[in-house]
């Protein structure tokens, strides 16, 4: 791995929307993609090998590819794991078309930020009136919901990490899940919605596009879940991020703890120094929080060498 001097990192394009951009930023930094530690997009560091147990299913089940999907089976083990309703949950195209299929249905809601920027991105107006989006841990913030606060949409793409648990439940309320986090496999697009009713989630299945979900990742989910352990997985990233925020402190960064699996940390300009160490950030700033970085919990095997590179961001 290549050590950039600040003077080659001006090239590096600015933040997106989302994250998750690593190999667009490895490729204006003359670098291979695999040697970039992405940590703008914020995955289950504790996943399983989606990877092998693709290569394993494809000798095992090819044939799925050459079929046009059929995602009933597939729903209804999600919907066993979770104990939801089968009737009401809708496997989707990752977790953004989750949203984009929700918000196109409902059309307005209300959205308080800093938030997720997919609700507004979709939704055909935003009115403080309409019943509120809201993401659970909050998505930049990381701060679980208090028990009793509520809201017309859930989204929880990351409260199964944060809490061991796959939803809170809420009657009335349209849930909407990513396993792209959960698994840590953000090619393979896996998402939900659980519609607040039967007739609800038929017009959302009515609204997305046919065979919307790939024979493979319907395949998968089914062997995704039998290793699925979220009491074992939360538990393991709050002692990640205890650890991981104390290093950061340790070498002079100003760090703010989450309840989910990133840290946010406090820096000018660190997205473009930390990217010359072959270490990627979310810059916050497209959420109106200048200065604001939310760095993803890294897996343990990356771990010195993420704390290397913010070492020798501090140290200049």
């Amino acid at each position: 791995m290549t050590t950039r001097t600040p003077g080659a990192q001006t090239g590096i394009p600015p933040s997106g929307s989302h994250g998750g951009d690593g190999a667009r930023v490895a490729a204006a930094l003359g670098i291979d993609p695999a040697s970039m530690i992405d940590l703008s997009a914020s995955m289950n560091p504790f996943a399983p090998d989606v990877a092998a147990l693709l290569a394993d299913l494809l000798r095992r089940a090819g044939s799925a590819v050459h079929r046009y999907p059929d995602p009933t089976g597939a729903t209804i083990a999600l919907a066993d794991a979770i104990g939801a309703d089968a009737d009401q949950l809708v496997l989707t195209n990752g977790g953004a078309e989750a949203i984009a299929l929700t918000a196109a249905h409902l059309r307005v809601g209300n959205v308080i930020e800093p938030e997720f920027s997919l609700y507004r991105r979709h939704l055909t107006a935003v009115d403080p009136a309409a019943a509120r989006w809201r993401s659970n841990p909050s998505n930049p913030l990381g701060q679980l919901a208090a028990p009793e606060d509520t809201a017309g949409v859930w989204d929880e793409a990351f409260y199964p990490i944060a809490t061991g648990r796959w939803t809170r439940g809420d009657a009335g309320a349209w849930q909407l899940g990513s396993l792209t986090k959960l698994w840590n496999c953000p090619g393979l697009r896996l998402g939900y919605v659980i519609a607040p009713t039967a007739d609800e989630a038929h017009a959302i299945r009515h609204r997305q596009p046919r065979w919307s979900v790939n024979g493979l990742a319907l395949a998968a989910l089914p062997e995704l879940l039998a290793v699925t352990d979220l009491p074992s997985w939360s538990a393991q990233i709050n002692t990640l991020r205890h650890g991981f925020a104390t290093a950061l402190r340790g070498v002079g960064f100003h760090v703010t703890d989450t309840d989910s699996n990133w840290l946010l940390v406090h820096h000018a300009n660190l997205r473009v120094t930390l990217a010359g160490h072959g270490v990627l950030v979310r810059d916050c700033s497209t959420f109106g929080l200048a200065g604001v970085h939310r760095v993803a919990l890294p897996p343990p095997h990356h771990f010195d060498r993420v704390l290397e590179a913010f070492a020798s961001v501090h140290a200049r």
